[in-house]
């Protein structure tokens, strides 16, 4: 499958208005990536947790234009605000999907977005709300193609297999990450010999067998800075460029998942949080070693990783963390082994949180949800 394949058959604007709503997860890399080629495609390939809780609600209001022009149409707002802010973003995500969704310029679109946790706080709202926003314009345009299968202008529609995976594609083309929340559970994005379907395109379902373990796995997110981020994700991806140790980096990532692959399988949980915990302060590592170099993490992130350290080594039960490229710490854990930890992590670790503020949340399995 290629880029080609997205873009569709010749098809007529014959709906004058509609309003479309869906809610997409975020999710939490295991295996990062970080650093990308041209057209958002990834240097590596990583593999994602999708989220139950943590999600974007995104409505999506079109009207058609009463004269076409050569310019897009839209307004957007979060939480009933207008944000001007924010439409830079959305502007450069039309033009990178207009060849895919030829509609876009002839219709006027009002989107009204809002988080279930909070924006620019180092969980990654732009992965809910480019997921959301990707499923909506998928759904005007399934509209569109079921009105001309039904006039006869067009053959047929397509199937939910393929409205995924453009879904994805374009949720990519706004943000990498974003194309790993279309569809529930694991997740697979960027193309390795380890992972069978695995490509740069979209994300894919992880399609080995997975120990019951990981099925229902608790992400408890303490949210140490809900600030903006210092330096965003975009300029950061762009310091891979020419980075000392990026190759390296780029090899680890595909024998990850290649390891990943038998730790799912069998439930191993001490070399599950081994490997999740080294890619998280890899993630790190090349953000304080490129040029010019930055550090995301607080003085209360690492009191908290240490902790989880400490405890893990004093209880033997199986607490990891994992970190995004900010402030906050995700902290991993079976669901069988809740109560101890989740009490553990409100005695000693919700203290270093900002305003003592944490999200509980678990692995999500066909997240997505529509309303018309």
């Amino acid at each position: 499958m290629t880029e080609h394949d997205f873009i569709p058959p010749i098809y007529d604007a014959n709906i004058d208005q509609g309003r479309i709503t869906w809610e997409s997860p975020s999710n939490i890399a295991l295996v990062k990536y970080w650093g990308k080629k041209k057209d958002q495609i990834p240097e590596n390939p990583s593999l994602s947790f999708t989220l139950n809780m943590c999600k974007t609600i995104t409505t999506l209001s079109f009207i058609k234009k009463n004269d076409v022009d050569n310019a897009f149409s839209f307004d957007i707002y979060l939480d009933g605000a207008l944000k001007e802010d924010f439409k830079p973003k959305i502007q450069t995500f039309f033009e990178r999907i207009e060849l895919y969704l030829p509609f876009l310029k002839l219709y006027h679109f009002k989107i009204e977005t809002k988080n279930t946790f909070p924006h620019s706080s180092g969980i990654a709202s732009s992965a809910s709300g480019m997921s959301a926003l990707a499923l909506c314009l998928m759904s005007v345009e399934k509209q569109l193609l079921d009105a001309d299968v039904i006039a006869g202008a067009v053959e047929e529609s397509f199937d939910q297999e393929y409205f995924n995976q453009k879904a994805s594609f374009l949720a990519r083309l706004g943000s990498g990450s974003a194309c790993r929340s279309i569809e529930g559970d694991l997740i697979v994005w960027g193309e390795t010999k380890s992972i069978e379907g695995s490509t740069d395109l979209f994300g894919v379902k992880f399609p080995y067998p997975v120990h019951e373990d990981f099925k229902e796995y608790q992400d408890t997110i303490l949210l140490v800075d809900k600030g903006e981020k210092q330096v965003s994700s975009t300029v950061g991806h762009n310091l891979m460029h020419n980075h000392p140790y990026a190759q390296n980096r780029f090899e680890q990532a595909h024998q990850n998942l290649e390891s990943l692959k038998s730790i799912l399988k069998t439930g191993d949980l001490e070399a599950f949080n081994a490997l999740v915990e080294s890619e998280a302060l890899t993630l790190h590592a090349m953000m304080m070693t490129s040029m010019p170099y930055f550090i995301l993490m607080k003085p209360n992130t690492l009191e908290i990783i240490n902790r989880i350290w400490n405890f893990r080594q004093e209880t033997g039960l199986n607490i990891s963390f994992t970190l995004d490229a900010g402030a906050n710490v995700h902290v991993l854990y079976p669901k069988r082994e809740s109560q101890e930890i989740l009490q553990f992590i409100k005695d000693e670790l919700v203290g270093y949180c900002q305003n003592g503020h944490y999200i509980c949340d678990q692995i999500g399995f066909g997240a997505n949800q529509i309303q018309f």
